[in-house]
């Protein structure tokens, strides 16, 4: 029976395997989705044909050495062929599958050329929102991100509260947001459309919520989209940090201006709650509080003046780094370029050092455990 159930779960891998295309990990719309998918399927088919094997071998040696065909008990021996195969086979599959995943996963991480342009975009993660600023051209959305077919985005990944998981299936894989840092990650759609995008990381009571849709469109469209951007509101310091609270409704919004003019997140990761200040914004249990009384406090204008540019990052003044401020009637030139490349390789450091004193960390505590510590 239990034979039975496995046959029919390998077959039934197959049928849905065979509809994958509705499946957004499986519909790549971006050349980093793509090789993704490649090594799905390719790990997929990979295992499937081991699994294949195993069972044929399986049910081959339960037929040839049954008790019916052998009634005197197997004799064991050395096979110097055997236990060579049995070494050697798991580890050139090993060899097989980790190549192209560790080769997928270095290019993944190569900077764009610079003659293809890139588009710089911050998405800054609070208040279970996702907030898209472009310096280049001095507008911000939120909730939604319109990108051009065929052009490298640099995002510039940040978290103003907890740790989000930046994720457009379509496009390529998640990379962590973190307060304090700065992060790089770069996609390409290389198709039109609009695709979904989401906070991957479980990070509390609105993680449902913290969506976004992503709009590919042609150059010239993206241009147009730009002009019109320009013609919206001007995003000031009290709407940013009325945005940034929990308690605001997500709603797809379009800003002229960016909040680069007056925050850098990585630099100050206190401001959020000086924003919670400004709106007496008091953050409760919702398995304790009533929803009419979960917000009931929050103030609909700011009763305490914008907070100045601050850092409270100690990492900054360590590496000699700058906070990322770009005011609105400031060009995104080769000098303000120049400070993100050197941040960039700052944070880079920053992030190898804390994994390096992890892993030491962890070496020590299993030390301590197996009675080498005092």
């Amino acid at each position: 029976m239990s034979k039975f159930k496995s046959l029919l779960l390998l077959f039934g891998t197959l049928i849905l395997l065979s509809g994958c295309s509705n499946i957004e990990v499986f519909n790549a719309k971006g050349p980093v989705a793509s090789s993704q998918k490649f090594l799905i399927i390719y790990s997929i088919i990979f295992m499937l044909v081991i699994v294949v094997v195993v069972l044929a071998m399986f049910a081959f040696f339960i037929y040839k050495y049954s008790y019916n065909k052998n009634a005197e008990s197997g004799k064991m021996h050395h096979n110097s062929l055997i236990e060579t195969i049995w070494f050697v086979v798991p580890i050139l599959i090993v060899i097989a599958l980790a190549v192209p995943t560790v080769k997928t996963l270095y290019d993944y991480e190569k900077p764009p050329q610079k003659d293809k342009d890139p588009l710089v975009v911050y998405a800054v993660s609070a208040g279970y929102k996702w907030f898209f600023a472009y310096p280049d051209q001095h507008i911000e959305t939120v909730n939604t991100l319109t990108i051009p077919k065929d052009r490298p985005v640099v995002f510039k990944l940040q978290a103003m509260d907890t740790m989000t998981s930046f994720w457009i299936p379509q496009l390529g894989g998640q990379k962590y947001a973190m307060t304090g840092m700065t992060m790089n990650w770069t996609l390409t759609a290389d198709q039109l459309g609009t695709f979904r995008g989401r906070n991957s990381n479980f990070n509390g009571d609105g993680f449902a919520r913290q969506t976004f849709k992503v709009h590919s469109v042609s150059q010239s469209d993206f241009d147009k989209w730009v002009k019109e951007a320009k013609g919206k509101k001007t995003l000031s310091q009290d709407t940013f940090d009325k945005q940034i609270l929990p308690s605001t409704p997500n709603k797809e919004l379009t800003f002229n201006g960016t909040h680069m003019a007056f925050v850098d997140p990585a630099a100050d990761p206190e401001y959020i709650f000086y924003a919670y200040k400004r709106y007496n914004f008091v953050q409760k249990d919702p398995n304790f509080t009533s929803e009419e009384d979960l917000y009931k406090d929050v103030k609909d204008k700011p009763i305490k003046p914008a907070r100045k540019v601050k850092v409270t990052n100690a990492n900054y003044e360590r590496h000699g780094m700058k906070p990322i401020i770009l005011g609105n009637n400031e060009k995104y030139d080769n000098e303000f370029k120049k400070e993100e490349d050197h941040n960039s390789k700052e944070m880079e450091k920053i992030s190898k050092g804390a994994k390096d004193e992890n892993a030491s960390k962890l070496q020590k505590k299993e030390h301590d455990d197996h009675g080498g510590g005092h």
